[in-house]
């Protein structure tokens, strides 16, 4: 997929994601307002857009917290990554926060699905998730 023109449309997919994932990142973002406003923020627009759908009704390749991924970054080589809560995030085990950028775009997002997203550095990047894996239920 190319990178959108400047008379594009910004690439804003329709999200999904459980009741559950929606209240607990929706209090955090909440709470996040004060030390990290920019994510907060876009975190925020991110759940205000989602289609919100009980958690058993959930589709199975729709990044949520604590799925398995693959995704590409504008020609960047893949990744494959965790997305899990602040508390958890740990780059060196392939754990990423959804309080950062990058967390922020992929959550409810599908595969195969593209978003645009800005990274740290306010770099405008198009995000494909390529692959979806959910956590064994135990």
């Amino acid at each position: 997929m190319s990178t959108p023109k400047a008379n594009q449309p910004h690439l804003t997919p329709k999200l999904v994601l459980g009741a559950a994932d929606h209240q607990q990142l929706t209090e955090l973002a909440t709470a996040g307002l004060d030390r990290n406003p920019d994510v907060a923020e876009e975190l925020l627009g991110e759940l205000d857009r989602a289609s919100v759908v009980s958690d058993d009704e959930m589709p199975e390749d729709v990044v949520r917290m604590g799925s398995r991924l693959r995704y590409r970054a504008d020609g960047s080589a893949e990744r494959e990554v965790t997305l899990v809560y602040p508390a958890e995030a740990n780059i060196d085990e392939g754990k990423i926060s959804v309080m950062t950028p990058v967390g922020a775009a992929l959550i409810g997002l599908r595969s195969g699905q593209s978003i645009d997203w800005l990274t740290r550095d306010g770099r405008q990047q198009v995000l494909t998730v390529l692959e979806v894996t959910q956590p064994a239920v135990v």
